[in-house]
């Protein structure tokens, strides 16, 4: 009862953010504190939603597709607005990264908002590491897309292909520990490390795609453009990996993160 006007409290706040930065990006103006202000207002009120769906429902917001998109657009959010804070090169990439976030919350608003079951079997301190290190790597690869965006649309400062790629090799540490603790994880949910089920084998190739993308970078030293186009296909498969698997697996491991 509590939930619902605290969420869409939420989503308006973030798409006037999103709306303000398109609108400013394309005016060449300058919007940095209100559309920070609005994404941290939107983080608060949605983070409040996520709390009272917690305490009404006894678990955390990753069973269903209503509270895996919801707590996915508030985490990517978080991640966002915490570069766009510290990082003054990102803020442009808003106008990017919001329509983004847009997609997220449209499917979000159409899902429906009942309960799931919560397993025994997934009460264990390792499910909340997986979770969090896997929210991290996707906000981290978010962040790159961004920087994309504007290289693209020939936006771009110079510097700014050495700052995806630095928030690319973010993401390959938290993905790999995501892959690690997720093992972890399944050892007590199912009595196995990895069984090579849907979702365990499309993060797997998400990670090897990663890994493709920094050693291109590195060892052949792809240009810009090119490296942009690297960093979308990576976001474009663990994006199908996070919201897309999950939902059409028949595996017990159906997306709890």
């Amino acid at each position: 009862m509590h939930e619902a006007p605290l969420l869409w409290s939420a989503l308006l706040a973030y798409v006037v953010a999103g709306s303000t930065s398109i609108v400013a990006l394309a005016l060449e103006r300058r919007a940095d504190r209100s559309i920070l202000a609005l994404l941290a207002l939107g983080l608060g009120l949605h983070g409040a939603a996520l709390a009272a769906r917690w305490v009404a429902g006894g678990h955390g917001p990753f069973i269903t597709l209503f509270e895996i998109l919801s707590s996915n657009v508030w985490s990517l959010t978080l991640v966002f607005t915490l570069a766009y804070w510290r990082v003054p090169a990102v803020r442009p990439a808003a106008a990017f990264v919001m329509p983004v976030l847009f997609i997220l919350m449209g499917w979000l608003l159409v899902a429906h908002p009942g309960e799931g079951h919560f397993p025994p079997t997934y009460r264990t301190l390792w499910l909340y590491v997986h979770v969090g290190l896997g929210k991290v790597f996707l906000g981290a690869v978010l962040v790159a897309v961004g920087l994309s965006g504007l290289i693209l649309a020939r936006l771009a400062a110079q510097g700014l292909e050495e700052l995806a790629f630095r928030f690319m090799a973010i993401g390959f540490v938290f993905e790999t520990l995501m892959l690690v603790s997720g093992a972890v994880w399944a050892q007590d949910a199912w009595g196995r490390y990895w069984a090579w089920d849907p979702l365990e084998t499309w993060a797997f190739l998400t990670w090897l795609s990663l890994a493709a993308f920094l050693h291109a970078r590195v060892g052949f030293g792809v240009g810009p453009r090119a490296s942009a186009v690297m960093i979308i296909g990576v976001f474009v498969l663990a994006f199908l990996t996070f919201f897309g698997v999950p939902f059409i697996s028949t595996a017990a491991h159906k997306g709890a993160i």
